[in-house]
């Protein structure tokens, strides 16, 4: 059976709604993006952080949650990061990652169906994309098989669409694009909070006035 991990990664969040402090908000989402990956199935879970952004992983990650420090808020960076730990594993006989997926985490209320279908594809493609609903480029999110393909290019999950992806491949066939979900990254996004949903309890509390 294939070992896989989910990731997320604690990059830079470019809006916060009126009144609410930018750093308290990223947080909020971050946490509710890392508690919904500790209820996934069949999968490990990690948070990925640039140095000095740490502080946010440690705020945010439950025991025991892996935290990779990367050079760079991306998914290749991520991906070189798990590469050099599968080989730090095989030097010491251990079992490394065969698939991993690299998440947004500014997402709160994504569902985890849509990420378990992102790692879907990876039995016969190696390489899969989800897409940001509603307005504005960028991924929800990025798995590969491990380690990652060589033609793939610099992804931003900010800007890079699945047709660019898929454009460098050596067939568009490689790369599976999944279902999507939106992300908090404009007034319309949290207009599509749906308060009857569960989840996205931190973000939930932050918009409520309570303390998080």
């Amino acid at each position: 059976m294939s070992r896989r991990v989910v990731v997320a990664l604690l990059g830079p969040v470019t809006w916060s709604p009126p009144g609410i402090d930018p750093a308290r908000w990223r947080t909020a989402l971050a946490e509710d993006v890392v508690d919904l990956l500790a209820t996934l199935n069949e999968v490990e879970t990690a948070v990925a952080v640039t140095a000095p952004d740490r502080w946010l992983a440690d705020d945010v990650v439950w025991p025991g949650t892996r935290v990779y420090e990367v050079s760079a808020p991306t998914p290749n960076a991520v991906f070189a990061a798990l590469a050099a730990g599968n080989q730090a594993a095989r030097q010491d006989e251990a079992v490394g990652y065969d698939q991993v997926a690299v998440v947004a985490a500014d997402a709160p209320d994504v569902p985890g169906l849509t990420l378990g279908k992102l790692l879907r594809p990876l039995t016969t493609r190696p390489v899969a994309v989800a897409p940001v609903e509603g307005g504005g480029a960028g991924l929800l999110g990025v798995a590969a098989r491990l380690p990652a393909p060589a033609w793939l290019p610099e992804l931003d999950l900010d800007t890079t669409e699945p047709a660019e992806v898929r454009r460098s491949a050596p067939s568009p066939g490689d790369v599976a694009v999944t279902a999507g979900w939106r992300r908090m990254r404009g007034p319309a996004d949290l207009a599509a909070l749906d308060p009857a949903v569960e989840g996205w309890e931190a973000t939930r509390a932050l918009l409520s006035g309570r303390p998080v």
